[in-house]
């Protein structure tokens, strides 16, 4: 018997997904509002679609469904290029728009863009800054560590505000994110760190003089819906070795109470050994970070981190083709989990 939705939070799809173009991405976020009963959509942007360009195409094809990017970087386009691009968006969705932003890491930003990756945390708080100006119609007049901009004023505004999450993986994010977004992006993380995350994050509105315990909290969860999960954590440990060694996520991952899986991550990429990496993702790292298994055994993963605090899980089909794709997100569409309890 299926888990009643209520327990599983604001339920919400990843796009995009392996194997998809842009234009089936369109097609699958009109099924997600139309037929499957999702309340938002989270674009995430590494090497595919451009966000705000897709989800601009979605805000035509929809209706109702939340549309937000979780997240784009803020080294790759200037706060007044995410002002203009946020509005676009914004106006186009009728005020559905939610605007994430976060730091990225060092591969995407140094290596494959050419833009240094300095001050992160500084980079996003004046980031933050120079957009609630612009957002919200005024000159801009900013002179920080990492950025400058005077004299930019959107020519065309939002309505409503566009509201700002951030993305965040340590403390210091975590707390920046209280202090000066409306909500928070996170993913991959063990729920046994989540208190320690959510209190960090509280601790940065409480600094602010802001109440930071009902924002938003959106996680994007890896999903195999499989009764192979041996085969499931395989893939993952493809997918995410590079990924775990890179130098802010495995410090993030040793931050969780991984110490003795981020270091012979780090050791195996620092060599060459793509095998040893892949090998260093144990069983209850994978297992404690994505959601595997039967659906109903993934719906039970869910309702512990939506338990935990989390607010909206965030489904990221790990599929390569969109069959596969569209099944995981019907296996938990609200409106067929509704029916079912």
């Amino acid at each position: 018997m299926a888990l009643p939705g209520s327990r599983l939070g604001r339920l919400a799809i990843s796009l995009p997904g392996a194997g998809l173009s842009a234009r089936d991405c369109v097609e699958i976020a009109r099924r997600a509002e139309d037929e499957w009963g999702y309340e938002a959509i989270w674009l995430a942007e590494t090497a595919g679609p451009d966000a705000f360009a897709l989800a601009a195409a979605i805000a035509q094809a929809t209706k109702r469904i939340t549309i937000g990017t979780g997240v784009v970087p803020v080294y790759n386009r200037t706060p007044a290029v995410l002002a203009m691009a946020a509005s676009t968006v914004s106006q186009l969705s009728d005020g559905r728009f939610v605007l994430g932003v976060g730091s990225s890491s060092h591969a995407i930003m140094q290596e494959w863009n050419g833009v240094p990756f300095v001050k992160p945390l500084t980079r996003v708080r004046e980031t933050v800054a120079v957009l609630r100006q612009a957002l919200a119609g005024a000159k801009t007049d900013f002179e920080g560590e990492t950025l400058r901009s005077r004299g930019f004023r959107l020519g065309s505004l939002p309505c409503p505000p566009v509201p700002i999450y951030v993305g965040a993986l340590r403390a210091k994010m975590l707390a920046l994110a209280g202090e000066v977004g409306d909500g928070l992006v996170v993913n991959l993380f063990p729920v046994s760190a989540l208190p320690k995350m959510l209190a960090a994050h509280r601790a940065g509105g409480a600094k602010a003089g802001r109440d930071a315990s009902g924002d938003e909290v959106v996680c994007r969860f890896q999903v195999a819906v499989t009764d192979d999960v041996a085969a499931a954590r395989r893939v993952v440990r493809a997918a995410f070795a590079g990924y775990v060694a890179q130098p802010v996520y495995n410090a993030f991952f040793a931050w969780c109470g991984f110490e003795t899986e981020a270091q012979a991550v780090r050791e195996a990429f620092a060599k060459g050994d793509r095998a040893g990496s892949t090998a260093a993702l144990t069983d209850a790292l994978v297992d404690a970070v994505t959601i595997l298994g039967t659906a109903e055994r993934c719906r039970e993963q869910l309702a512990g981190f939506v338990a935990a605090g989390v607010t909206t899980p965030v489904l990221s089909p790990l599929a390569a083709d969109r069959r596969t794709i569209e099944a995981t997100f019907e296996a938990f569409a609200p409106a067929r989990l509704g029916a079912l309890t």
